[in-house]
C-alpha cells in the first residue's frame, strides 16, 4: 500500500486550502481627482465672470471720466472724480432719453400683448384642432425660427413699406409681434399639458372654441405669459437693429438708437455714450433680477409639462 494522503485539515483540524493569491488593487485617490475638477470648475467660473463684468467696468469707469482722462489713461484706470455725472446729464439732455424711454415703453407695451396673443392663440389651434398639413404647419413654424432673419430683411422692407408703417411705430409693433416663433412653442409646452377633457366638458355646457380660449385655456397659461412677456419686453428694450432700420425719424427713436446720436463721422463722445448705455441697462436689470425666478420656472415648467 502507498503512502496515506495528506490531511488538509492541520493539526488543529482546521481546513487548510492553498490557491492562487490575489493581490489587493491600489485604491484610486479621488480625492486627488475631486480637488482638481473643483479647481477647474472655479477657475472656469472665474474666466466667465471676467468676460462678463470687465467690459462692464470699462463702460462705468468711462461714464465717469473727463473727455481729456479717457485721451490720456488706460480704460481700466480709475476716474479722477468719482462723482462726476455730467456726462449722465448730457446724455439724458442731448439724447432725447425721455422721450425716447416713452416711445420703447409704448412699443414694447403694444408689441408684447400682440406677442402674447398670436403666441396663445396660434398654440391653442394648432394643439386643440385637427385639419390637414398640420405637422407641416408646426414644421414651417420651425423651419422659420431656424432662418436667419438678416436674410429676408429685403423682403420684410417691401412688405412693411407697402403696407405704409415705413418711419412709424407700426413697423416695429407689427416685426415684434409678427415674427416671435419661440413664443408660440412655449404656449404650445403649456396647452400639451393641459387634458382636453376640460375642452370637452366646456362644450358639454355650451361653450364655443373662443369662450374655451378666454375663460379656461389662457387664465392656465400664466407661467407661459409671465415668461413670454419678460422674455419678449427685454428683447424689445435692447433691440437697435429694427427701430434703426424702420424709424429713421429722430422724434421716433428709442432708447437704443437715441446712444447713435453721440457717435459721428469724426470720432464718437464714448464718455456720453457710457452714460446713456448705463441709463439704459438700469432698468432692464432691476427687472430681470426682481422677475427672474419666474423666467427660470416658466421655461423648467414648459419644458416639463
Amino acid at each position: 500500500m502507498g503512502p496515506a494522503p495528506a490531511d488538509p485539515r492541520g493539526e488543529g483540524g482546521t481546513l487548510v486550502t492553498t490557491g492562487p493569491t490575489i493581490a489587493a488593487r491600489p485604491r484610486r485617490d479621488r480625492s486627488g481627482l475631486s480637488r482638481t475638477a473643483v479647481t477647474l470648475k472655479y477657475l472656469s467660473l472665474l474666466l466667465a465672470s471676467a468676460v462678463v463684468l470687465v467690459p462692464l467696468c470699462v463702460v462705468v469707469l468711462t461714464s465717469l471720466k473727463t473727455r481729456s482722462e479717457i485721451v490720456n489713461d488706460g480704460p481700466l484706470s480709475l476716474p479722477g472724480d468719482w462723482f462726476n455725472f455730467a456726462n449722465y446729464a448730457t446724455a439724458f439732455e442731448q439724447g432725447a432719453m425721455l422721450r425716447a424711454f416713452g416711445n420703447t415703453a409704448l412699443i414694447l407695451v403694444v408689441s408684447t400683448a400682440g406677442t402674447v396673443l398670436i403666441g396663445s392663440m396660434t398654440a391653442y389651434a394648432i394643439d386643440r384642432f385637427r385639419f390637414r398639413l398640420r405637422k407641416l404647419v408646426t414644421g414651417l413654424f420651425l423651419l422659420a425660427s431656424l432662418v436667419p432673419s438678416v436674410t429676408t430683411q429685403v423682403a420684410t422692407f417691401q412688405v412693411i413699406d407697402d403696407l405704409g408703417a415705413f418711419n412709424t411705430r407700426w413697423a416695429p409693433i407689427l416685426l415684434y409681434s409678427g415674427t416671435d416663433i419661440v413664443s408660440i412653442y412655449i404656449f404650445l409646452q403649456f396647452i400639451r399639458s393641459i387634458p382636453i377633457s376640460v375642452d370637452e366638458a366646456a362644450r358639454i355646457d355650451g361653450a364655443n372654441s373662443w369662450t374655451i380660449y378666454r375663460k379656461i385655456i389662457f387664465p392656465m397659461l400664466r407661467p407661459a405669459v409671465a415668461t413670454v412677456v419678460i422674455v419678449k419686453g427685454i428683447a424689445v428694450y435692447n433691440d437697435f437693429y429694427v427701430p434703426f432700420l424702420y424709424m429713421p425719424d429722430p422724434e421716433l427713436g428709442t432708447i437704443s438708437t437715441a446712444l447713435f446720436r453721440f457717435k459721428g463721422p469724426f470720432g464718437a463722445q464714448w464718455e456720453t455714450i457710457s452714460a446713456g448705455a448705463i441709463l439704459v441697462i438700469v432698468p432692464t436689470l432691476i427687472i430681470f433680477l426682481a422677475l427672474q425666478r419666474f423666467i427660470y420656472s416658466g421655461f423648467a415648467a414648459g419644458s416639463s409639462k
